[in-house]
């Protein structure tokens, strides 16, 4: 990773910042520099920080987070940012892997049709969000606005989460990681919450999150979402 111009322009500021940044922050975080890595990288394309991506992405890729998932990263960020945004860092990727020398485009990972996305998307839905849950969102639906149901069963679910790349279990922490950089999302970021804890992600998982995103997104939307976290999965909850 380029060293940052700031330690030469702004000492005392990168001095404290270091120290939290890579010291602090990794020292009440359990995950390994591959998955810090990738959560970071999902946390910087939702605030549009196309600069810090870029030196995260260097580093991502020196540090064994292969092409496929930095792709999937991007990807999985256009169903909760929106390509508008996401477009940019899409162009980044590509740069950076092909100054690498990665022949583009990078192998499919998609594991649906124009035939079975809806129906393999509603599947995936139900595993993740809950039957129960998934039921109750459709039923409730008024007719003139189903089709908002539809799109998120079958391009949401059937077109992202049924991918290879990652499985479920990191796919609901990197949506984590999104809304939670994102803000202004708090009810996805409930809702996202139970979704984890749902598909086996525990308050610890949730927290070590959290935790290495605090840097690049700030208090408010850490807090918040330590929030949601506190509420749908308490200190309380006994855990495996």
């Amino acid at each position: 990773m380029t060293p940052s111009p700031l330690a030469s322009t702004d000492p005392e500021f990168w001095s404290f910042y270091s120290a939290f940044a890579f010291g602090d922050i990794l020292e009440h975080s359990s995950l390994d520099e591959h998955d810090r890595l990738v959560y970071q990288l999902a946390a910087t394309i939702s605030v549009g920080a196309v600069s810090e991506f870029r030196a995260l992405l260097e580093l991502a890729l020196d540090s064994g987070v292969t092409p496929v998932e930095v792709k999937e990263v991007a990807y999985q960020a256009v169903a909760y940012v929106g390509i508008a945004r996401v477009v940019d860092f899409l162009f980044a990727i590509n740069q950076e892997l092909a100054a690498r020398g990665i022949d583009l485009p990078l192998p499919g990972q998609s594991k649906t049709t124009p035939d079975t996305r809806a129906e393999l998307g509603l599947a995936k839905q139900g595993e993740i969000v809950g039957a129960e849950r998934l039921a109750g969102m459709r039923s409730a639906a008024p007719a003139d606005a189903m089709h908002f149901q539809e799109f998120l069963a079958a391009n949401c679910f059937g077109d992202y989460y049924t991918r290879t790349g990652f499985g479920v279990r990191q796919r609901e922490l990197i949506t984590f990681a999104l809304l939670v950089a994102l803000g202004g999302a708090d009810a996805q970021v409930r809702g996202h919450v139970t979704a984890n804890v749902n598909v086996g992600n525990t308050r610890q998982n949730l927290l070590d999150v959290l935790t290495v995103l605090v840097p690049y997104i700030g208090y408010p939307r850490t807090l918040n979402g330590l929030a949601a976290v506190n509420e749908v999965a308490p200190a309380s909850t006994k855990e495996s």
